[in-house]
């Protein structure tokens, strides 16, 4: 198994477990339970958890109201995929 197969295998996971945590607060929110802080789950999906966050909101209809989130879930996406882009091009020039 090559290196890029395992970062995705990693990211998958990763986004799975932040699909489960937004399931896991909209659980929470019916039960009138202690609440996931928001930030958690803005930090989540910056750090390349953002399709999980998102694919939660629409499954689970969570946050789907909210602008900052309709606006910051897909930002950090975006910001996570140009990360992605740009490491191979500083790897190569900085090795």
């Amino acid at each position: 198994m090559n290196d890029d197969n395992i970062v995705i295998i990693v990211l998958a996971i990763w986004n799975l477990v932040t699909f489960l945590v937004m399931g896991l607060d909209k659980y929470k929110a019916k039960k009138h339970k202690r609440r996931i802080p928001e930030k958690t789950l803005f930090a989540m999906s910056f750090l390349f958890g953002g399709i999980g966050v998102l694919l939660g909101m629409g499954v689970f209809h969570h946050k789907t109201k909210h602008n900052s989130f309709r606006i910051l879930v897909p930002l950090g996406i975006v910001a996570n995929a140009a990360i992605v882009a740009y490491l191979p091009a500083y790897f190569q020039f900085h090795l």
